[in-house]
């Protein structure tokens, strides 16, 4: 079973704060590896076994913060829509004799890159509708390319992203986000180091198509943990992804689609 999730963009700056926070209806349930969910809506597991954690580390509310948001973003489907974690604001846990922990947890977001962003606009429009037309221009300039991109290396050695390159980053960053949400666990989180490479495969197909070579940091053991990963993806449409990652163990591989084993439920709300 996959979350039912909700969360609350942080205000741009200078721009008030809700009110009254919109509870992050993250019931996500944190096991040795992935996550299930209860109803939303529920206070809490109501089946024999379950106790509230009194002792919360605040620790276990930023990892699953971190996974709901890997699956929002990957859920979105959009390079243009991509969000980042601002802070977590409160929350609740049960754990069970498993171990097992189901957390409902309030955070709030905040925009993946809005400097960038804002430079791409020369007139105000509803928040989605600019999100549409970032992603088409986007479409509409990797298709007319005459020559399939095969870089490498991005960010440089520097750290730096040619503006060029940061829709393919911000792209890639999309599809690992599928990668980061099913690898996340209590003790486990990751994110985007490098892509050692990238390369488009020119289709007939209206998506666009192309596999990179990610490098994922994971925190608390500092591995980098590369992961090659195939994405398929087109505005208008649910994004596909599926990725070989190679561990100290036996490599892993899954995917994930709109029909796959990402599927969210019908009424998740997205961006």
């Amino acid at each position: 079973m996959q979350p039912r999730l909700q969360a609350l963009p942080a205000p741009g700056p200078g721009g008030p704060r809700p009110a009254a926070p919109l509870l992050a209806l993250l019931l996500l349930l944190l096991a040795v590896r992935g996550s299930a969910a209860a109803p939303a809506g529920s206070e809490g597991p109501r089946d024999a076994g379950w106790q509230r954690d009194a002792e919360l580390p605040h620790g276990l509310l930023q990892q699953a913060a971190r996974a709901a948001l890997h699956f929002f973003n990957f859920r979105a489907g959009s390079p243009a829509a991509l969000r980042v974690l601002a802070a977590v604001q409160r929350g609740r846990a049960w754990i069970n004799s498993k171990k097992e922990c189901q957390v409902d947890l309030e955070f709030t977001t905040e925009r993946y890159n809005p400097e960038a962003r804002h430079q791409c606009h020369l007139y105000a429009v509803h928040r989605k509708s600019k999100r549409q037309q970032e992603d088409y221009l986007l479409y509409k300039h990797m298709k007319q390319l005459k020559t399939p991109l095969d870089v490498s290396s991005i960010p440089d050695s520097h750290g730096h992203i040619d503006p060029s390159l940061r829709p393919i980053w911000d792209l890639a960053f999309l599809g690992s986000s599928y990668v980061m949400w099913e690898k996340t666990t209590r003790f486990l989180h990751y994110y985007v180091a490098q892509l050692s490479s990238v390369k488009q495969w020119k289709t007939d197909e209206d998506a666009i198509d192309f596999d990179y070579m990610v490098l994922l940091h994971e925190f608390s053991t500092q591995e980098i943990i590369p992961c090659r990963i195939h994405l398929v993806w087109h505005p208008s449409k649910p994004l596909k992804v599926k990725y070989r990652c190679q561990g100290p163990q036996a490599p892993e591989e899954a995917s994930g689609t709109e029909e796959g084993s990402a599927v969210a439920p019908m009424g998740l709300s997205n961006y």
